[in-house]
């Protein structure tokens, strides 16, 4: 079944969990797709995990299009989401327009999503007013990791947490469908998910959002750099690789790859006459 905004909606309605996963490329947009996954996000997180950059800040309106065509080829089923990249709405509401209709043309997205509270709403209005599905991303947003001092968790002082609800409210209330809350402390996320119409969809946000994101390699033991505290790893698939590309190089240093299984044959009577 393909999954859409309706998707979400109902979910919220029903006390459905919905899952979501990052996805930077065809091949894994499809064994996530395979699985059920409710919704892919291509996320500016491609930045650190694909592309090796410190922060998501360099990332292009061109990565996030390249990307998230290939994914959108490879997920039949699932919601692909792509977000909008740094400076790519906050300069003006046109501009937010423009880029959004980029990425559901070029990087033929299903929806966009971009970070901030009530100061985007005017772009979250304007996007959504040309039939384009916007998530909204609250809490810890990455692309205003220089303001914040770090990657910090949001909203555990009175005025930060009263602020989170009311901008929470206010994407609402522009038109977002669904949104991510991300490092915000568990019983904050629950009185958000409890005032909005809309899903919430955590990370680091505790079990009481309407569903839940991880990045992948995060959650596959790919990216060693830094685990947050709020990753579970449910695979080592990092240390499998590793182990899968020290056998192939030994084998080939031995001269056992490639066997003969691996080889492809010519006639003899072909070989003789070239000699």
């Amino acid at each position: 079944m393909k999954h859409t905004v309706v998707t979400f909606r109902e979910a919220k309605k029903k006390g459905e969990k919905l899952t979501m996963l990052t996805a930077y490329d065809y091949s894994t947009a499809k064994l996530i797709d395979e699985a059920g996954i409710h919704s892919i996000l291509v996320g500016d997180s491609l930045g650190n995990v694909i592309l090796g950059l410190e922060d998501t800040i360099s990332v292009t309106m061109e990565d996030m299009i390249h990307h998230g065509a290939a994914v959108a080829r490879g997920a039949k089923n699932a919601l692909v989401i792509i977000d909008m990249p740094f400076m790519s709405y906050q300069t003006s509401v046109y501009d937010a327009v423009v880029n959004a209709g980029r990425l559901m043309k070029e990087g033929r997205a299903g929806a966009v999503k971009l970070e901030g509270g009530a100061e985007v709403c005017p772009q979250i209005r304007a996007i959504t007013a040309t039939g384009i599905p916007v998530v909204a991303h609250l809490g810890l947003t990455p692309q205003s990791i220089n303001a914040f001092g770090g990657f910090k968790v949001q909203g555990r002082s009175e005025a930060a947490a009263k602020k989170l609800i009311e901008d929470a409210l206010a994407v609402e209330e522009a038109g977002a469908f669904a949104v991510v809350l991300e490092c915000v402390p568990a019983k904050l996320a629950k009185l958000v998910t409890e005032k909005l119409q809309i899903p919430t969809i955590g990370i680091g946000a505790g079990n009481v959002c309407d569903g839940q994101v991880l990045v992948y390699q995060d959650m596959l033991g790919m990216f060693s750099e830094f685990t947050p505290k709020f990753v579970k790893r449910f695979a080592n698939v990092g240390e499998m690789m590793k182990e899968a590309f020290r056998s192939y190089s030994q084998e080939v240093q031995a001269g056992t790859f490639p066997a003969k299984e691996h080889e492809y044959t010519i006639a003899d009577e072909v070989l003789e006459k070239l000699y």
